[in-house]
């Protein structure tokens, strides 16, 4: 079992309003929904108290919920105000009054570090969120049980922004599980999120935050790879030792006077290896002037570490 709960508040009866938070729910929701070629992913529960105000105890009732059971992953997203003092930080549900009196993000921490899910995931849209999981008084210390992952949009001195009616943080996020965030096997997961939405904030921007205690990424989303596995399990075959360079020459390309069918669909596959930065010509500015030259063709560092991962039988 794969479940989630999505909560997206805008409505505040002591806070300003937001305006971007149930649309970004609604965003995330469509996306862990589904893989993208349409079978199910997570069971998914939508808070966003449209016509009513979310309370502080349907938001806590909730978060227990989702981590009660024994599922493989128990994912947690929020989106709307956060709040952060010197006793600790809180997510602030619609009848917030003081910040204080919000959801306390130790008490979500007690609820994820006992759960017995196999992978907790917690993201959240909020100014300041980049405070959970740390001791009071401690902030260089975090406490994060086995398969915890947190990420959140910001520091815990920071605000969260809000471009064009959607948070900056999840307009990454969805781009991510959309498949921006994917490795070559089709799987988004927590680390390569991560990695997207830090290369795709500035120096000057909201800095995300990203904790986490696991043996293993879990993926979050199944996109449709670049390569289709058969051929990317191919690499070892062309590549067989690290090092090793592929010889090309003039048949192996389609548009040159005498190509061998055999060589060129070859050459087609080495193409889609180069297109995804897996190999490089040597000697030649692409792939075209390489075959007509008769020159090589390596692979890049990535090529190599996915080479490996095919010679150990793990893709």
């Amino acid at each position: 079992m794969r479940k989630a709960l999505v909560v997206g508040i805008d409505n505040y009866s002591h806070f300003s309003d937001l305006y971007g938070c149930v649309n970004d729910a609604y965003a995330v929701k469509a996306m862990l929904d589904r893989h993208s070629d349409g079978s199910v992913n997570f069971g998914v529960r939508l808070i966003t108290g449209l016509g009513n105000i979310v309370t502080r105890r349907e938001l806590r009732d909730a978060v227990r919920e989702l981590f009660e059971g024994d599922d493989e992953v128990a994912l947690l997203y929020f989106a709307g105000h956060g709040y952060i003092e010197s006793t600790g930080g809180y997510l602030c549900a619609g009848d917030t009054q003081t910040g204080d009196d919000g959801l306390s993000v130790f008490d979500i921490m007690v609820y994820a570090n006992g759960s017995k899910a196999r992978n907790k995931v917690i993201i959240l849209d909020s100014c300041h969120g980049g405070g959970i999981a740390q001791e009071v008084g401690k902030p260089s210390l975090s406490e994060l049980s086995d398969g915890m992952t947190i990420l959140t949009a910001s520091t815990a001195e920071q605000y969260a922004t809000e471009e064009n009616g959607s948070g900056v943080f999840t307009s990454l996020l969805v781009d991510a599980l959309g498949g921006a965030a994917s490795n070559l096997i089709g799987d988004v997961t927590p680390g390569s999120v991560y990695a997207h939405v830090d290369q795709s904030l500035g120096p000057w921007a909201q800095r995300p935050v990203f904790k986490t205690n696991v043996k293993t990424f879990v993926s979050l989303r199944k996109v449709k790879p670049p390569l289709e596995l058969a051929d990317l399990r191919r690499i070892g075959e062309f590549f067989p030792a690290p090092g090793a360079e592929f010889q090309l020459s003039p048949d192996y390309e389609p548009e040159s006077g005498n190509p061998d069918p055999d060589k060129t669909a070859v050459f087609a596959i080495l193409q889609k290896y180069n297109r995804v930065n897996l190999l490089v010509p040597v000697g030649a500015p692409h792939m075209y002037h390489a075959a007509m030259e008769s020159r090589s063709a390596r692979l890049t560092a990535l090529g190599e570490h996915y080479r490996a991962l095919v010679g150990k039988g793990l893709i």
